[in-house]
């Protein structure tokens, strides 16, 4: 399995801007092929603060998902909102296994 955690900052008033964009764009990766998870976490100690959870089969799935409509609207409508530039960290999948 290829897991990310995506780290995102977005400007304190753009939250609810930001939510309703990033929902569409986690609506349409959770029915992509390959796609096993795809969470989207918000911090209740700063509502600036995001964590994308993506898991999909395999890289060329992961890689599959930044070529869709989707993501190309979703990265352009939220592009002024981020406060910083957003960091994805990969992860190994230790349970459930890949």
């Amino acid at each position: 399995m290829h897991v990310t955690l995506v780290h995102i900052r977005v400007k304190p008033d753009a939250v609810a801007t930001f939510i309703a964009a990033t929902q569409l764009n986690h609506e349409a990766s959770i029915r992509e092929p390959g796609n096993r998870r795809f969470d989207i976490l918000q911090s209740p100690a700063d509502p600036t603060r995001f964590v994308f959870h993506e898991a999909y089969a395999t890289a060329a799935d992961a890689d599959a998902h930044k070529q869709t409509a989707h993501y190309a609207a979703w990265r352009d409508a939220v592009a002024d909102m981020m406060a910083e530039p957003r960091r994805g960290e990969p992860m190994r999948a230790l349970f459930p296994a890949g």
